[in-house]
């Protein structure tokens, strides 16, 4: 385990509200100079901490405005490498997770319209030994980068 500690946890959660966030932004929050920031953002990418930086997207005003996760049921002798396989062939899909029990995998996907969506579901049925889907539409989510949404009044 990295030895991390409360203000490289600060760092993180800076970065992962905007990675583009600079040093001089951070030092300023975290009450360190800005080469003392910049060597603890090095240190924790060294480490295998921070793996890499990312853009957040707003696939809606990209006309991907559905979000759904589906869920894949398979034989139980499939391997997981089948498993990942499967949906990583379909563009649509944006992340895998294998998963316990049943079923054995939940596919993320984003999609223009329900027909499209109905598409993507009826090409993860076709593809390899899949023997199930139960899809569940997305109607909001929030994140840890975003702040919560306060209660309705």
């Amino acid at each position: 385990m990295p030895d991390v500690d409360e203000i490289d946890h600060k760092v993180l959660r800076l970065l992962r509200e905007d990675g583009r966030r600079t040093f001089s932004e951070m030092a300023e929050q975290v009450g360190l100079s800005v080469a003392a920031v910049k060597r603890r953002v090095d240190r924790l990418r060294e480490i295998g901490v921070i793996t890499g930086f990312s853009v957040q997207i707003d696939y809606a005003k990209l006309g991907w405005g559905i979000e759904a996760f589906t869920e894949l049921s398979y034989p139980g002798t499939t391997p997981v490498s089948e498993i990942v396989r499967t949906a990583t062939d379909v563009p649509e899909v944006q992340a895998v997770f294998t998963i316990a029990g049943d079923p054995d995998a939940l596919i993320h996907v984003r999609v223009r319209d329900l027909g499209h969506l109905q598409q993507v579901i009826d090409r993860l049925r076709r593809a390899g030994d899949v023997t199930g889907t139960k899809t569940h539409l997305v109607l909001g989510s929030w994140t840890r980068d975003t702040p919560v949404p306060p209660l309705p009044r």
